[in-house]
């Protein structure tokens, strides 16, 4: 049975053609769930990549440290939370590049949101 996914404006649908493309990138980054893998990864991040056979998007993902890029690139956003810490991203940073705003603009949406009382 196919389910037709109505698009959402800024939004990409995590499905099986997605899991399958970022399966080696959503493994590297399970992979930090180990101190000592974080630690290989940030002495050589090359040859780490290479170790779980990324491709040339992903690398470049990496390399750029664009969550949005890691995501079309196969990137599971719970798998790329454990890059994003080794990079001493929070939540407030990664919401900042999915809409494209600076971290500041984002955290003031934020507690705007939160405001329910004028």
């Amino acid at each position: 049975m196919t389910t037709a996914h109505t698009p959402i404006w800024g939004t990409s649908i995590f499905d099986g053609k997605k899991a399958i493309k970022g399966y080696a990138l959503n493994k590297m980054c399970y992979s930090f769930n180990n101190a000592k893998a974080r630690t290989t990864f940030s002495a050589d991040e090359d040859a780490y990549c290479t170790r779980f056979g990324l491709n040339p998007q992903q690398r470049t993902a990496i390399r750029n440290r664009n969550v949005l890029e890691l995501i079309a690139a196969g990137g599971n956003i719970y798998y790329l939370a454990k890059f994003a810490g080794i990079l001493g991203l929070n939540v407030q940073d990664i919401g900042a590049q999915q809409t494209g705003m600076t971290v500041e603009a984002f955290k003031a949406k934020l507690v705007a949101a939160g405001d329910t009382h004028g």
